[in-house]
């Protein structure tokens, strides 16, 4: 080789070491930046001059021209990636659906404060009061105030379940609105690697870990998939449906709810449209929803996976009543709701308090003479403690005078006596004597408060068509607190086991694609010395030339 070829031997290595310091340098760094990916250096041959080819030979005779950085990786495993991300997405479903549990706890307020257990002990105290002298003016009045109470406190308790139903919802549009900021980012990032390195030069490995920080963030939101193709654009499906491909975004949309303000996420490119008088879409989401609530929640499935589900399910598309609890409709409509379930038991309790007295004060109207007044309005309807607000209890009969019980529609929700259409009888909050309970004959009526004592405390309820054990209206109370308890501490189990998974796995992760200090250091300290041998061999070489050139020019 002559000395002239040699100085590109001793500059390739010069290059490739300085480049290998940089890319070290670049390394150490970023060790503590969130999402950076170790970046390793590849070195290669570079092209060999061939001097002479002899068939005979074992090879021919070549110069080689010194060595090639060829290219900077990154150090990842696709497979740790996949694990990492789909148990992070259950970690978050799980999270949020033991996060909505423990909102319900804290709402009915059992571990301080006024519980709504002592409202219902109230009126079964004021219940038993009141059967030791049923014509006492001050006993009737503590029965009509407690039954107040009982009202308004489960009042605000259900106002405060539809509330973070509310919350929830504001969360889902936040959610999606972030998905869909995510699919655009990616987009741009696919469209800036793929001009980077599409000539098949350099890596954009500093946009590869952007992308990669997305993806791992979207798999929190909702179970993906991805597949990277030739030009290096990634391909991006969020629940089994496009959402990034090369450089178009498929976004979601969301569907808001005349009667209820709830948003349903859809797939914009799925849902037919038209167009009103003022060139708005409107647009028929069937068919085109991200999810399916009526999907069997499984580990097995993969459809325990994401926040976005998870806060779906939790806050159910409707606000539930008792008549949720219909036997053939349950599974298939809230039993895996998280609010809608517990609306639906508690509104089933207050409906059947309220119900159940209101029945024992009609029996004993009816059965008295309808001249006596005994139990009765100045019209002749029954007395009812509980009251709706949006319908009459009573409708009058055929022949004039006599009254109906109007029966609860479910298809007509102010016909219900549910929590929200409930209230005290205002003229027996004014007048809580007019209940009386001193018969026709001027005896005390004992049998009517027997019997409110005996339907309270009759074990005729269950919480819904799964449950079998049938309680009083106090033991199914504590039935229910107990389930949401029992329901959330489920849920902490597995969320403290996928916390330990995803943990496990991303340590596991960052050992292969985190930054050592010391393994950077060991980088650098080779990479300086192949530096200095380079250095050192071109000075040798550039020795030579000059004593070549003064030997000469003597």
């Amino acid at each position: 080789m002559s000395l002239m070829g040699a100085l590109y031997v001793g500059n390739s290595g010069l290059t490739t070491s300085q480049n290998a310091l940089n890319t070290t340098a670049h390394n150490m760094t970023n060790a503590d930046t969130t999402g950076y990916v170790r970046q390793q250096v590849q070195q290669g041959t570079r092209y060999y001059n061939t001097i002479r080819v002899d068939p005979n030979a074992v090879s021919d005779q070549q110069i080689g021209m010194g060595v090639n950085y060829s290219k900077v990786k990154q150090v990842r495993d696709y497979f740790l990636d996949q694990t990492y991300r789909r148990e992070s997405g259950r970690s978050a479903f799980y999270e949020v659906s033991w996060g909505a549990l423990e909102e319900v706890e804290s709402m009915f307020d059992e571990l301080h404060g006024e519980t709504f257990q002592s409202s219902i002990e109230g009126v079964w105290e004021a219940i038993q009061e009141l059967s030791k002298d049923p014509g006492n003016a001050v006993t009737q009045g503590v029965l009509v105030q407690k039954a107040a109470q009982f009202i308004e406190r489960a009042q605000f308790i259900y106002d405060g379940l539809v509330d973070y139903q509310m919350n929830l919802n504001n969360q889902i549009k936040n959610k999606v609105d972030t998905i869909n900021s995510y699919a655009n980012q990616l987009k741009m990032l696919n469209e800036k690697i793929c001009s980077i390195e599409c000539g098949g030069i350099e890596s954009a490995n500093d946009l590869r870990d952007q992308r990669n920080n997305i993806l791992d963030e979207l798999a929190k939101l909702g179970k993906i998939s991805y597949t990277e193709d030739v030009f290096h654009q990634v391909h991006v499906q969020f629940e089994g449906v496009d959402l990034v491909k090369r450089e178009i975004v498929y976004e979601i949309g969301l569907h808001e709810d005349e009667n209820t303000g709830f948003y349903t996420p859809f797939w914009i490119q799925n849902a037919t449209y038209v167009e009103d008088q003022n060139g708005e879409r409107i647009y028929n989401i069937e068919g085109a929803e991200v999810y399916d609530l009526n999907t069997i929640i499984s580990t097995e499935l993969d459809t325990d996976i994401g926040s976005l589900r998870a806060m779906i399910l939790v806050r159910g598309d409707h606000h539930a009543n008792y008549t949720d609890l219909n036997e053939g409709n349950y599974d298939a409509s809230i039993s895996q709701s998280v609010l809608m379930n517990v609306q639906a038991e508690f509104d089933q309790l207050i409906h059947n308090v309220a119900t159940t007295l209101n029945k024992v004060l009609e029996d004993a109207a009816l059965a008295s003479d309808p001249a006596s007044g005994y139990l009765r309005n100045a019209d002749g309807s029954p007395i009812q403690l509980f009251v709706k607000i949006a319908t009459d209890g009573y409708v009058e009969g055929q022949p004039a005078g006599t009254w109906e019980y109007m029966e609860e529609d479910p298809s007509q929700a102010n016909t219900l006596y549910t929590v929200m259409n409930l209230q005290i009888n205002k003229e027996l909050m004014q007048t809580p004597t007019k209940l009386g309970f001193i018969k026709e004959d001027g005896s005390i009526d004992f049998e009517t408060i027997e019997r409110m004592k005996a339907e309270f405390t009759a074990e005729t309820n269950t919480l819904n068509p799964n449950v079998k054990k049938k309680s009083n209206f106090v033991d199914y109370y504590g039935d229910l607190i107990s389930q949401v308890a029992n329901s959330g501490s489920v849920y902490r189990s597995i969320l403290s086991n996928q916390e330990t998974t995803v943990n496990a796995t991303f340590t596991a992760r960052e050992q292969v694609i985190g930054v050592s200090s010391d393994d950077e250091l060991t980088y650098m300290v080779k990479f300086q010395n192949a530096y200095n041998a380079s250095s050192r061999y071109i000075n040798v070489i550039n020795e030579m030339l000059a004593h070549l050139i003064n030997a000469l020019a003597v």
